[in-house]
């Protein structure tokens, strides 16, 4: 098949199979007339790195994965450096995860505290929800 075709079946663009064409990752072929061909192997290499890229992987993780299914692999993950890459994936998640918990903890604390002081304004005015709180940046009311 030609380049528009693969790029059609596999759900891309034909810049991004040059693109990777020129990183190694998409074998580079030509037929007889020089144009460049692929076929079902170059669609499964193609769906293994979008499947990725969709997951956060960035385009060089998937090298591993592309070269165990060009190795004749089953899968793209069922070769020892893909596992590697995807342990290294998982830790980079769990610290942003971990970085994520802090940054909710702090948001939280910052509304107890801020829904405390309007709390204490209202009760300062003696009015039900009280004043109303002025707009810091531009001096009106909100």
């Amino acid at each position: 098949m030609r380049i528009g075709e693969l790029a059609e079946r596999a759900g891309t663009t034909t810049r991004a199979l040059r693109y990777y064409e020129s990183r190694g990752l998409l074998p580079a072929r030509r037929d007889a007339q020089g144009h460049r061909s692929y076929d079902e192997r170059d669609l499964r290499l193609l769906t293994q790195i979008r499947t990725l890229r969709d997951f956060g992987f960035e385009l060089e993780e998937t090298r591993p994965f592309v070269e165990c299914l060009r190795a004749g692999h089953p899968e793209g993950d069922s070769c020892p450096a893909s596992l590697g890459v995807y342990r290294r994936k998982l830790d980079q998640l769990d610290a942003l995860i971990g970085e994520l918990r802090a940054v909710r903890e702090q948001v939280g604390a910052q509304l107890v505290r801020a829904e405390k002081a309007r709390e204490a304004l209202a009760a300062d005015a003696g009015v039900p929800g009280g004043p109303e709180p002025r707009c810091e940046l531009g001096g009106q009311q909100r």
